[in-house]
Formats: C-alpha cells, sequence, structure tokens
C-alpha cells in the first residue's frame, strides 16, 4: 500500500508546472521600453494572476513582438510551462537568458535552470 501510494505522489508531482515548485511568477518589463511593449506586458502579468495562462501567453507574446527582451521570453516561458507545452518553453527560457542583459530574477530562475 506504501508503494502504491508513493507511486501515485509521483505521478502527481511530476505533472505539477515547474513554476508551482519554483515560485516564480512574470517580470515587468525594463525600465525604457517600448510603451506599447509595456502595455502588453502589464495586461499579461494581471491575465497570469488571474489564472488566465493562454490570456497572458498571447499579451507577451505581443510584448515580445514589439520589443523581445529576456523578460518578455521569460514570461512566455513561464507561461508555457503552465500549459504543458515544456519543449517550447524551453526554447524562450533559453531566449531569455540570451537577452536578460545581467538580470538576476532570469540568470538565477530556478524554473529555467530546471527546463535548460
Amino acid at each position: 500500500m506504501k508503494k502504491l501510494s508513493f507511486i501515485m505522489f509521483a505521478l502527481i508531482f511530476s505533472l505539477l508546472p515547474l513554476t508551482v515548485l519554483a515560485g516564480e511568477g512574470p517580470l515587468p518589463m525594463p525600465s525604457g521600453a517600448n510603451s506599447s511593449a509595456v502595455m502588453h506586458n502589464n495586461a499579461g502579468i494581471d491575465e497570469w494572476r488571474k489564472g488566465n495562462y493562454e490570456s497572458a501567453l498571447e499579451h507577451f507574446g505581443e510584448a515580445s513582438k514589439i520589443e523581445a527582451t529576456g523578460e518578455t521570453h521569460f514570461n512566455e516561458a513561464i507561461c508555457l510551462d503552465k500549459l504543458g507545452r515544456h519543449r517550447e518553453a524551453a526554447m524562450h527560457f533559453k531566449a531569455a537568458k540570451k537577452h536578460a542583459n545581467g538580470n538576476t530574477m532570469i540568470l538565477n530562475s530556478r524554473i529555467l535552470k530546471k527546463h535548460l
């Protein structure tokens, strides 16, 4: 019985998005960023907080199209993680790291490190 309980716990645990474990959320745009990108990023953060990850992903994607930064890629990646799209998340985490420009919230991110 204990073995079965352990297996069930391990299965449930493995299905959780990594963001649940890391306790990390979306990041604001860097200062001086394009105002339209900031608007979309902020809307994405609002949707994230409501648990609307598809909608948040759309806003973060728009922000990234306007001005791709480490923060926009990071935000897209954590949404993709929440949606179980881990391969796509890994690609955005890689881009976030590349464009981090010294942002330690990105560079020291546990969820980023788990995906890369």
